[in-house]
């Protein structure tokens, strides 16, 4: 059952604002909220904004010169509390114990689920010890809800934007039946293939996944559940709809691939397949003695036509094409050698645009005739663009 009752707990971020539509849409879902404040919230938003909102009064300080606000009663009232924002700094008091305001002080006495928004820039987010309190905060059992990628207040571009606030109702309301892809299977590939030419080389390319990994993500937003076939990348996936198959190899990724997809409704095959292995391995590290050095190559399984061939009515197939010259052609070319539904086609000869950017840009054709072109933005944006046109294919057949 989802939770009825909740605390929602706003503390010093340029991201507070959302917190004022996140109430809004959790009492138009039926919730009652009570909201409480960290006194450096106060600086981005009013406390008379969430009481004007929430039609209850807010709470900023344990004590004032009349009255003292009962956190430990409000924790046994509720039946989840939100942190949202929750900041670097909230988060590293909650992981510690330790307890200076309204917000940390409710938290030590709540009994309830919680949940956790967090926002920071993208070095913060990505510091050794944000991680570790996050990781220390899941082992208490709460519920890490996942940053979005984007601009961010420093002007950066990347993850630590906190989840929009429709996200954060349905994933703590596990309200996804009205979502567009509610009831969608997915399947996606995403990230290198390496294959082996002896125990320490491989063949390989610069694909860090962070494209498919984004439509993965995206894709179980709008309610689908997502099978991620991910080959070797430094990408931690840990988000709810997501499930993750890790490989190395294209025919191991092959066999992940053609598992999930006889099941889905949709493949979107971001992967950066090699297309050739050694035809050896060599079991032991090949030394340097030669002036030369030879290797036979032989193709590897071409993923994206073997799923193309087996497509049943009713799925779709999207694909990815990465040129650097002819790109309209070769793309569309593309498309229609391997039975795809959608082809998304990005240049290397875009800047931002392609392998470890945090940005891409991107055209979409479809095989109805369409053609859609997109300007340079985060690959989260770019992901949620791909999921969109995808919606839109549906709802024309």
């Amino acid at each position: 059952m989802s939770p009825k009752k909740i605390i929602l707990a706003v503390t010093g971020s340029i991201a507070a604002y959302k917190s004022a539509f996140l109430t809004r849409l959790l009492i138009k879902e039926g919730f009652e909220v009570q909201v409480i404040m960290t006194g450096s919230a106060k600086d981005f938003v009013s406390p008379l904004t969430f009481s004007t909102l929430s039609k209850r009064p807010v709470h900023v300080d344990v004590s004032n010169e009349s009255s003292w606000n009962n956190h430990v009663e409000m924790g046994l009232w509720a039946d989840a509390m939100i942190i949202a924002p929750a900041t670097a700094n909230t988060i590293a008091k909650m992981a510690n114990g330790i307890c200076d305001n309204m917000v940390t002080a409710t938290y030590l006495s709540a009994k309830c689920q919680v949940y956790i928004a967090p926002a920071m820039d993208l070095d913060m987010w990505k510091h050794p010890a944000t991680i570790a309190n996050l990781e220390k905060l899941k082992s208490y059992g709460h519920h890490i809800i996942p940053v979005g990628n984007g601009e961010l207040a420093s002007g950066l571009v990347g993850d630590g934007r906190m989840a929009e606030p429709e996200d954060i109702v349905n994933f703590i309301s596990g309200n996804s039946a009205n979502l567009p892809l509610a009831g969608k299977k997915a399947l996606v590939t995403a990230g290198p293939t390496y294959e082996k030419i002896d125990p320490v080389r491989f063949i390989g390319n610069h694909s860090s996944g962070k494209m498919g990994v984004a439509i993965a993500m995206e894709l179980a937003k709008q309610g689908a559940t997502v099978d991620l076939v991910l080959g070797p990348s430094k990408i931690a996936v840990d988000y709810p709809g997501v499930h993750v198959t890790r490989v190395e190899a294209a025919a191991e990724m092959y066999e992940a691939a053609d598992k999930y997809f006889k099941k889905c409704d949709v493949a979107v095959l971001a992967a950066a397949v090699a297309d050739y292995k050694p035809k050896e391995q060599a079991t032991q590290k090949i030394k340097k003695k030669d002036e030369s050095l030879s290797i036979t190559l032989e193709k590897t399984v071409d993923i994206a036509a073997s799923l193309g061939k087996i497509k049943k009515k009713g799925q779709t197939i999207i694909g990815f094409a990465l040129e650097t010259n002819d790109e309209e052609a070769n793309a569309m070319e593309k498309m229609k050698r391997k039975n795809f539904d959608m082809i998304v086609l990005n240049s290397l000869q875009d800047k931002g645009a392609g392998f470890n950017h945090d940005t891409n840009k991107v055209t979409i054709f479809t095989s109805k005739g369409q053609k859609l072109d997109f300007e340079l933005k985060s690959k989260q944006e770019v992901a949620a663009d791909v999921v969109t046109c995808y919606i839109e294919l549906l709802r024309s057949k």
